[in-house]
């Protein structure tokens, strides 16, 4: 009895840490996906430091309109900014002359990618760049320290997307704004992979659930949805 007690026990405690206290289940991984599933949608798989050739096109700004997303996120020239899932740093470095008072972080998990954002800030003399590396469930950042983060199609790869939320709104302050761009999911037009897209009812269903409120979204991207959230300014009770 005592041996079998233990190893219920022991399997409990590792689904707990593999799934995250029952947010999480597992199924079968389809082709893009790591099998593991949140709130209904498959987790894909992750962009690798080998992408940053693909994240640095020329055509970028042709394809996705990113110098519209500057223009709204509306920052302030003295805001601190996350740029979560920064990889190559390409958003980090159109918002850090936007805000000559503030900062840029960029979080990343890979440190393939920091070195890359390292080499682009001395190359740049982009000072007020500060790279710094997450873990799969935590942002790393100061608590209430952040007016803006911002995910550019990021936030569908985390392999634990409710303990990576929850890290990013204890970051922010209150009021401060979490935007998130994810290609569009509803538009099968849009010519990217199934698990790499995400509908607007998806994300407001995910952020909601940890806390966030909803401000709006905007479809002014040729590809992207643009979706706002806020950090309430008083907890919800």
């Amino acid at each position: 009895m005592y041996l079998r007690i233990g190893f219920a026990t022991l399997c409990l405690s590792l689904t707990s840490l593999c799934f995250g206290e029952g947010f999480y289940t597992q199924k079968e991984p389809t082709r893009d996906g790591i099998g593991k599933v949140y709130m209904g949608r498959e987790i894909s798989q992750v962009v690798s430091q080998h992408a940053i050739r693909w994240l640095e096109r020329p055509d970028r700004e042709e394809e996705e309109r990113p110098s519209l997303v500057m223009e709204n996120l509306e920052l302030e020239a003295d805001d601190v900014v996350a740029d979560i899932g920064a990889g190559s740093g390409y958003f980090t470095f159109l918002m850090a002359p936007l805000v000559p008072k503030g900062k840029v972080l960029a979080v990343d998990i890979q440190p393939e990618m920091l070195k890359f954002i390292e080499g682009k800030k001395k190359l740049k003399r982009q000072p007020n760049v500060d790279p710094i590396l997450g873990t799969i469930e935590d942002v790393n950042l100061p608590e209430n320290s952040v007016d803006l983060a911002i995910l550019v199609d990021a936030y569908h790869e985390f392999s634990h997307p409710r303990e990576m939320g929850e890290s990013i709104v204890e970051g922010l302050k209150p009021g401060g704004r979490l935007v998130l761009l994810e290609y569009r999911g509803e538009d099968p037009s849009v010519p990217i992979k199934p698990l790499h897209k995400m509908t607007v009812q998806q994300v407001r269903r995910e952020m909601e659930a940890i806390g966030l409120e909803f401000v709006e979204v905007r479809d002014f991207l040729p590809i992207q949805h643009f979706l706002v959230f806020r950090k309430p300014v008083q907890p919800n009770l």
